[in-house]
């Protein structure tokens, strides 16, 4: 039984409006059925149903605009399936792309911040450590909960809406200390110390993490204390992907772990694995659909580049022009950078094609695949989890190294020397 006070059934009655009222009997009910006791005061949301799935969101969301509706947190938005910066981008027809854009400017209606991008937490968007949010966006949720130490629990489309218009969110799950403990230790010391520094590690890393633990928490011990947010973010969004983790430890790393000990709150772990070699390359062979030799493009950003990582694009390419196209994800806060500095013509002309507020695997950019399917290279577990089926191509996966010495020499090349 949830218990409501006597504002929360006042909103629910009409007190707020028509938007909030259905927002609120939305929560309890799906508190209800989460058995949450309670309501609790979120301080963010960020929003994952911005991206059109059908036109039952668009209507959904309009349905909560013409009601009053307006978030009562500071809410950012996931990406939309539009790059409104390059409109021509997404291949779409007429009427499929204005639903698509009724629905993001239905959300900014609402009042939401328009980032369009899933690193909110690289646009400015960093609950503090403790701090009640409710994120939608697997990779955004696992990086929210594992490495600014913030609460929140898996809140899909539209239950993130209703939370941001009314500030709560059900009492459960994430949000309770007691589930936040670590009940598995993954120990890497087992791995070769230039492996576990190097960026290729951490999205196979994350893709067996998920595959083998789903929801369970696990404290990773063995990884360098300077291991970078980038490569933390590459972590989570894969095991988000081949499982469903919202939160993961990293001992001396993330907030919540200062030891192995700490994240799993002083209680014996149920079970300690011992990564190996084999096991970790038998999970870096399964991200590759493909073993062939030809590709067809490039994808880089899930989750959306940062500026650091452009930056380290650009040093690979050093002002070399790729033989196929490399697509790259990003925010639009990135955007800003990147054409305030004078540096969007260089890579366009590198053969780099920048992608705003949106991605390549979720919404038609990339060519499509004729006759036999496509082949495309990156280095991205989330990529390569979702990228076959989404876009009829093949998959192989890479180091970012990889991925840019075969889009110049237009063939795979990948450096097999940490991997023995």
């Amino acid at each position: 039984m949830v218990e409501l006070t006597a504002e929360e059934r006042a909103i629910a009655a009409g007190s707020a409006g028509p938007a909030a009222a259905m927002a609120m009997r939305i929560l309890a009910e799906m508190a209800r059925l989460l058995g949450a006791d309670r309501l609790i005061p979120i301080a963010s949301a960020h929003i994952d149903g911005c991206l059109y799935h059908g036109d039952s969101g668009v209507h959904f969301a309009e349905r909560l605009v013409e009601g009053g509706g307006r978030v009562a947190v500071p809410t950012t938005l996931n990406v939309g399936a539009l790059d409104l910066l390059h409109p021509g981008r997404v291949k779409a027809a007429p009427e499929r792309r204005e639903m698509m854009l009724r629905l993001m400017r239905a959300y900014e209606a609402l009042g939401c911040k328009p980032t369009w991008t899933c690193s909110p937490y690289q646009a400015g968007h960093r609950p503090r450590a403790g701090a009640d949010v409710a994120w939608g966006e697997s990779n955004a949720v696992a990086f929210c909960n594992s490495v600014l130490g913030a609460r929140t629990n898996r809140y899909g489309d539209f239950l993130d809406i209703c939370a941001a218009i009314v500030g709560r969110a059900p009492r459960y799950g994430l949000h309770l200390p007691e589930n936040r403990r670590a009940t598995v230790v993954v120990d890497v010391t087992g791995l070769s110390a230039a492996l576990r520094d190097s960026d290729v590690l951490f999205p196979v890393l994350g893709h067996w993490l998920g595959a083998e633990l789903g929801t369970t928490v696990a404290v990773i011990d063995g990884l360098p204390a300077a291991t970078s947010e980038d490569r933390l973010k590459a972590l989570g969004a894969a095991a988000a992907s081949s499982g469903a983790v919202g939160l993961f430890h990293v001992a001396g790393v993330t907030p919540e772990a200062p030891t192995v000990a700490a994240a799993l709150g002083g209680v014996p772990p149920e079970r300690t694995i011992r990564l190996t070699p084999d096991m970790l390359r038998a999970a870096r062979d399964r991200l590759s659909t493909t073993a062939g030799s030809e590709i067809d493009a490039v994808a880089l950003g899930s989750p959306h580049f940062s500026l650091d990582e452009v930056t380290e694009l650009e040093r690979r390419l050093a002002g070399r022009r790729a033989r196929v196209p490399i697509y790259v994800c990003t925010g639009r806060h990135v955007v800003r950078v990147l054409e305030r500095e004078g540096r969007l013509d260089p890579l366009e002309a590198a053969g780099v094609t920048i992608v705003a507020d949106t991605c390549v695997v979720v919404t038609p950019i990339l060519p499509d695949p004729a006759g036999d399917r496509r082949v495309l290279m990156t280095n991205s577990g989330k990529f390569a989890h979702y990228g076959p089926a989404n876009t009829g191509y093949e998959a192989i996966y890479g180091s970012l190294a990889d991925c840019v010495e075969s889009a110049v020499a237009g063939r795979v090349v990948r450096d097999e020397t940490l991997w023995q």
